[in-house]
């Protein structure tokens, strides 16, 4: 039973010495991250990405906002409106945003602009989009493109 404390009291002593280890390391990170926050050219770059995400938002909002009213205009229940608007993965929708903005793509392009490693991961995306009715595709020899609906 005294070997069973002993271990215990070690332990203990070794979480303490850990745990003021940690406080260290995690004090002289934050004070790493504070200097380079003092650096005009990093926080000009956190501003630049935070402006893109927030762009990136504002257009995510304004297509659902024109679904919206479009299916209003149709004359569509709520609860109908909100079944047909389907919910899409982060990459899907920067995929189908991709898309529009091209106007006809190739699994090869995805694949290109999302770094897939082959064209079946962009080539799979692509047809699940198709499926949601969001894409349309057409052969044309060997190629399949796909187009906005």
């Amino acid at each position: 039973m005294m070997v069973i404390m002993s271990m215990k009291d070690n332990e203990e002593k070794e979480f303490k010495a850990t745990d003021s280890t940690f406080r260290r390391e995690i004090a002289s990170d934050l004070e790493e991250n504070i200097e380079k926050f003092r650096d005009p050219v990093v926080l000009g770059e956190m501003i630049y990405r935070l402006l893109e995400e927030r762009e990136n938002t504002n257009r995510l909002l304004k297509t659902i906002l024109q679904r919206l009213d479009t299916l209003e205009a149709k004359g569509m229940p709520l609860e109908q409106v909100v079944d047909e608007v389907p919910l899409l993965a982060e990459i899907d929708q920067e995929i189908l945003d991709f898309v529009r903005g091209s106007g006809k793509v190739t699994a090869e392009n995805v694949r290109e602009q999302f770094n897939y490693r082959g064209k079946n991961a962009a080539s799979s995306r692509l047809n699940r989009l198709c499926s949601k009715n969001l894409l349309f595709k057409k052969q044309v020899g060997k190629k399949v493109f796909f187009f906005p609906k």
